[in-house]
């Protein structure tokens, strides 16, 4: 039951994330996710600053280039994980880089 649901957040999350500035949006935003638990251990406020430009950077994604509502509307709290899924299974957007760049030549 579980895995099925977080691979249903997954799908959602995939179709809800398909323009390229959007998904190098959302790559970032997991880069700096991790860099706000790294930030942790060092300095409260780079803490804060991750989290806040994590906002900034998703939510303008889908207002400015989506033009749909974050997937975590319909998928609250898993979607972190499907977020991050994502940007491991295509290397934080490097893979998706590489195919384009491959594409060309």
């Amino acid at each position: 039951m579980a895995l099925s649901y977080f691979q249903e957040a997954k799908a959602h999350f995939i179709a809800s994330h398909q323009h390229p500035i959007n998904q190098i949006l959302h790559h970032i935003t997991n880069i700096l996710a991790i860099a706000a638990v790294v930030c942790l251990f060092y300095d409260w406020r780079w803490t804060v600053l991750c989290v806040v430009l994590t906002q900034v950077f998703a939510l303008g994604g889908h207002a400015v280039f989506e033009k749909n509502e974050p997937a975590f509307v319909k998928y609250p709290g898993i979607t972190i994980l499907a977020s991050m899924s994502w940007s491991l299974e295509n290397w934080f957007g490097w893979r998706q880089i590489w195919t384009y760049m491959n594409r060309k030549t």
